[in-house]
């Protein structure tokens, strides 16, 4: 009994040893992107340039980095990868509000940071000018919007705050503001204003609608129906007289034929 205790004692020794001197990487390095350490959010404003440069510290050796636009790869020149590593996010628009880079570590893509763009702009309107109808049809106006921060959406119709009759429907999204008009009148006519007011400033787009005549068409039903009828009763009247009609074909040939005797 003695000495299975001492042999397992030598053995937890031995296994101290061995895992001790076992070579070992543990993952201590921290990526900061402009000096943070944490995801964030940066505010922009159109046309801007946002230079984003992410570092490795505490690093014992030498670290690639990888930057992501989203989902994609963003490509790096091979001076551009080591320890540190930049981006350039060059004349920002609308359609970058909202987007993510990302810079992880080769090595452990665990270890990332990444960063949201936030673009301020007023907003942006857009939509059809002109529109032509007829008269007792529907029609619907879309005005598109983008705005950062979002925008108060309402209609003016000729300059004056458009009071919203049985026959007109609104539906406002985060994209677009839409005008439903059913069963247009001609007292329908007239121009349509799109005002989208942000805490930046206020923008407006005008919608022209013009409402024609009705136009009258032919029944073409009726018509079909009337050469229907026209056409059977032709038919008739030639079965009912077609015993006349035969005698009179007989009656003309008898002469050529007495002629060939």
């Amino acid at each position: 009994m003695a000495w299975n205790v001492s042999g397992l004692m030598r053995m937890g020794r031995f296994l101290l040893l061995v895992i001790f001197f076992l070579p070992c990487e543990v993952t201590s390095s921290v990526l900061t992107v402009n000096n943070r350490t944490e995801n964030y959010i940066l505010d922009t404003g159109l046309g801007s340039q946002e230079s984003l440069e992410c570092a490795v510290q505490n690093h014992t050796r030498e670290e690639e980095l990888l930057w992501y636009r989203e989902e994609g790869t963003v490509d790096l020149k091979s001076g551009n990868k080591l320890n540190s590593s930049s981006v350039c996010v060059s004349s920002i628009s609308e359609n970058d509000n909202g987007v993510t880079f990302t810079c992880k570590l080769q090595r452990d893509q665990s270890v990332s940071v990444s960063v949201v763009l936030n673009v301020i702009f007023p907003p942006i309107l857009s939509g059809d000018d002109f529109q032509t109808v007829e008269e007792g049809r529907d029609v619907k106006l879309v005005c598109s919007v983008k705005s950062n921060p979002p925008a108060q959406m309402m209609w003016y119709k000729n300059s004056n705050f458009l009071n919203l009759e049985k026959n007109y429907q609104v539906l406002q999204t985060s994209e677009s503001l839409q005008l439903s008009i059913t069963k247009v009148e001609k007292s329908d006519n007239g121009t349509y204003s799109c005002v989208a007011n942000s805490s930046l400033q206020t923008e407006t787009k005008d919608f022209h609608l013009i409402v024609k005549d009705r136009t009258v068409t032919m029944p073409i039903e009726p018509i079909i129906a009337a050469c229907a009828v026209v056409f059977l009763t032709l038919c008739f009247g030639l079965i009912a007289r077609r015993k006349r009609i035969m005698k009179l074909c007989i009656k003309d040939e008898d002469p050529q034929r007495d002629t060939a005797l």
